[in-house]
């Protein structure tokens, strides 16, 4: 089989002992393209480092991650733009809101994310949505600035089958990932009635790992594990599972 892992951090300093290791054992496990999210200034030059070094598997975004917004976050976006013109990229991403540990910084995280949204559409590529606490705020923006050329996906998505039906309305796609294998992650209540041509599967790593690894360094090797969990909850093959929503990430992400 051929999986896509459609969100990964496998450039993060999580990684440094053993990365080419862990993307060997990845390939291993039929994970074969990996697409990779960007934090902010501070993470490009090792994810175009690892991009660079497996060109076939690993596909770079570049964005601005909204935990990454701070008072004077235009600089950053400024540098986002700047790559964004100067060579080809998978998407915009990691965007969005999070208002998990902090608050106050609301409206520069939702100027942030209108200014990538914009960005997506002036580039014709996907947005890679992450939001924490602050559903109904991303989907507000998201809803704002959706003129039909709009895309993309709300990654790591962990939400109520009324959010999710919301999300496929704005022509957005659901990434699933580790959450989906816990025993009170909520997909049981939520991926039977999805179909399979709004689905990712992402790992997140190193964050997020799938049961039996839960609370342990998460990495690509692992997807499996996710997509066995979604392919049960749909009563579809694996094979199949595999093989759609690694066609949804190719059109999406334009692989």
């Amino acid at each position: 089989m051929h999986i896509t892992d459609s969100h990964a951090h496998l450039y993060s300093e999580q990684f440094r002992p053993d990365r080419l290791e862990a993307l060997r054992r990845a390939q291993e496990a039929g994970v074969r393209t990996i697409v990779m999210p960007n934090i902010d200034h501070s993470s490009i030059d090792a994810m175009l480092e690892l991009e660079a070094e497996a060109p076939e598997t690993c596909f770079a975004m570049m964005g601005l991650h909204p935990c990454s917004v701070t008072r004077g976050f235009e600089q950053q976006l400024y540098e986002v733009e700047t790559w964004l013109d100067r060579r080809p990229f998978a998407a915009v991403g990691e965007a969005g809101l999070d208002l998990h540990w902090d608050k106050t910084l609301l409206a520069e995280q939702q100027e942030a994310l209108t200014i990538q949204l914009n960005l997506a559409k002036k580039h014709n590529l996907p947005i890679v949505l992450h939001t924490r606490e602050a559903f109904a705020e991303t989907l507000a923006l998201v809803e704002a600035a959706q003129d039909g050329t709009l895309r993309g996906v709300f990654h790591c998505f962990s939400g109520t089958p009324e959010e999710a039906a919301q999300v496929i309305k704005l022509g957005f796609m659901l990434g699933i990932g580790g959450v989906a294998t816990f025993k009170n992650g909520g997909a049981d209540q939520v991926l039977p009635d999805i179909g399979l041509e709004h689905l990712l599967l992402e790992t997140d790593c190193p964050y997020l790992a799938p049961v039996p690894h839960r609370g342990k360094r998460n990495e690509p090797a692992y997807l499996p594990l996710v997509l066995r969990r979604v392919a049960a909850l749909l009563g579809r093959p694996e094979a199949e599972v595999a093989e759609a929503t690694t066609r949804n990430a190719a059109a999406l992400f334009n692989l």
